[in-house]
């Protein structure tokens, strides 16, 4: 039997009024509308994924793989960050991967933070430079923090924790970006034109989960907690693609980033829908973050009667 793909997407405004070509257009609109679904990031990979407990615990699962120790404590990522103070407070500009740390940048850096929150009793890590950690005690009471992908380049304000549980956080925060502005490999980095650690960035808080299968046998894309969760169910993650190639199994593809409809239409729907004619797919599924999906089939061609739909709506 020939496979499936899932197309994970990003929300349907974030095309505005880009529409697809008439032949793309034709072949959405005949194909089956799915009933509306829980939207947000985290519902389409939950959709995908069968994690116990239900959430994605980013820290924990990126640790396990990173290090192989997540057992035993609850983990929060402390991702290298830079942010740029502006007239209406501060912006998240980089972070983690961004930033383009080696070893020898993570050891500096961490260096003067270790005893911040050794004393704090969450003691600090890079088992990769790009990903630092803070270990937990498994009951440690967390408050809600958003992963950098939803504030970068947005109002550092509108994302810091809140309440109570927040206070000593913001706390330590406040310490560790004093420390890191005052740190001289900074000074070195800003000095060789690379980007400088100023702050630290908290997400992901959570221990490892007692269970993550899927039913597909690989997964297409770049985003942490899509690769992590992967690699937990100990299926094939692999890098985003620029364009869609007939898998030989099930496969999901994130393509949330895309803010391009014309691109999508060209390098994804346009192959995925040849490979349904030449059956080399069963089904395609269109998942978007805001709840919508659509199914194409090959049979389908067949709706002459139906409008063509131009827009992801």
């Amino acid at each position: 039997m020939a496979p499936r793909a899932v197309f994970l997407l990003p929300a349907a405004e974030a095309f505005g009024a880009q529409r697809l070509d008439p032949i793309r257009a034709r072949a959405l609109g005949r194909g089956d509308r799915l009933p509306s679904r829980e939207p947000g990031p985290r519902a389409q990979l939950l959709r995908r994924f069968e994690v116990l407990p239900r959430r994605i615990p980013v820290a924990a699962l990126t640790r396990q793989a990173d290090a192989g120790d997540a057992a035993g404590h609850a983990w929060l990522r402390a991702d290298p960050a830079h942010i740029r103070p502006d007239i209406n407070g501060a912006r998240l500009l980089a972070c983690g991967e961004t930033l383009g740390l080696g070893a020898d940048d993570a050891a500096q850096l961490l260096r003067p933070l270790k005893p911040l929150f050794g004393d704090a009793g969450f003691p600090i890590d890079a088992p990769v430079p790009s990903r630092w950690y803070l270990r937990l005690p498994l009951q440690a009471r967390l408050p809600e923090f958003a992963p950098p992908s939803e504030a970068l380049g947005a109002d550092l304000f509108e994302h810091i924790a809140e309440g109570v549980e927040g206070r000593r956080w913001r706390a330590l925060l406040n310490e560790a970006q004093i420390v890191l502005h005052n740190h001289p490999w900074n000074e070195g980095r800003a000095a060789r034109g690379l980007g400088t650690v100023n702050s630290l960035w908290f997400w992901g808080a959570g221990v490892l989960p007692d269970r993550v299968a899927s039913e597909f046998a690989e997964v297409s894309g770049d985003d942490e907690a899509l690769r992590a969760l992967a690699t937990a169910a100990g299926i094939r993650a692999v890098a985003a693609a620029p364009q869609f190639e007939a898998p030989a199994a099930d496969a999901l593809f994130d393509l949330r980033p895309l803010r391009d409809l014309r691109l999508f239409g060209e390098a994804w729907l346009a192959p995925a829908l040849a490979a349904l004619d030449r059956k080399q797919l069963a089904t395609l599924e269109l998942d978007l973050a805001d709840g919508r999906g659509y199914r194409l089939a090959r049979g389908q061609r067949w709706r002459f009667w139906r409008r063509p739909q131009a827009a992801l709506e």
